[in-house]
Order: structure tokens, then sequence, then C-alpha cells
């Protein structure tokens, strides 16, 4: 086995470890193909350079292996790799005054049984009572509960 051949397999074992570690969760092939390709390289400069080489590649195996441990447990490591954006949804806000029951509004989307509604020139997220309700129908405000407003048809 070449010298080449050797360093090959010991980079390609360490890219399949970091590969386990950083995006393949579990033990899985990718970690037991990186430690087959180290031992291979180990044993392939035991039995083709002797004593003094394999030790040399397989300490190389080792910390090369350890120190990829310490770099994928670091927590600027991983911070590359987290998702740094935030959610700017809420729930709907509704103020006292805003909305009452017998309000009236037109639906903007399809309610199946919720969905968007314009009531008092405010879009809000509102339900009906399991009714499907379609875009551009006029509504009435049968209940406001804390955030959850509750609407039916205007015509019954």
């Amino acid at each position: 086995m070449t010298w080449t051949l050797i360093v090959i397999l010991l980079l390609v074992g360490f890219v399949l470890l970091l590969l386990e570690m950083l995006v393949i969760p579990g033990i899985t092939v990718a970690a037991v193909l990186g430690f087959v390709s180290i031992a291979l390289a180990v044993w392939g400069a035991f039995a083709s350079y002797g004593t003094t080489a394999g030790f040399i590649t397989l300490t190389t195996g080792i910390l090369g292996s350890v120190v990829l441990l310490i770099v994928a447990l670091k927590a600027k490591t991983w911070n590359r790799f987290a998702l740094k954006s935030s959610i700017d949804g809420k729930v709907n806000v509704i103020g006292e005054a805003a909305v009452r029951s017998g309000d009236t509004g037109k639906t903007v989307s399809r309610l199946a049984p919720s969905g968007k509604a314009l009531i008092n020139g405010e879009y809000y997220e509102v339900h009906t009572i399991g009714e499907f309700i379609d875009p551009g129908s006029e509504i009435v405000v049968t209940k406001v509960d804390f955030n959850q407003i509750t609407v039916k048809p205007k015509n019954t």
C-alpha cells in the first residue's frame, strides 16, 4: 500500500467522521465507514512500512479524530449551521373596543372554518362554528374571547 493511498484513506475517514458529527445524526454508515477507512490506513501502514510508520499513522488517526470531535463540539461551529432568522408573526391582538359582538365585516379568505376577515378596517384571523364561508362574504361577529373572534354569515 502506498503512502498516497494511506493518506487518502485517512482523509476519507476524517471527512466521513466529520459528516457524521455535523450532518448525519446517530451512528450511521458514515461513522462506520469513517472508522473502517482509518483502520485500513493504519493496517496498511503497519503492513507496508513497519511499526514506526504504523504507529505514526495510528497516532495521526487518533489525534485527527479527537481534533474533529473538539471542533464539532465547539459552540461556534454550530453557530455556522444555526438558523438566525426570527419569527415575526403574532396572534390577534384585539383591543377591548376594537371588535365587539355584533360588529360586521367581510371575509378576505375562505373561512374553512378559520381564515382572514376585515372587521372595522383591520384584518383579523376569525373562526366559524364549523361552517365554511366563501371569500368576500359579509359576516357578523358572534363572540370575542380574548384573542379569538367567532363569526357567522350575515344572512343567517
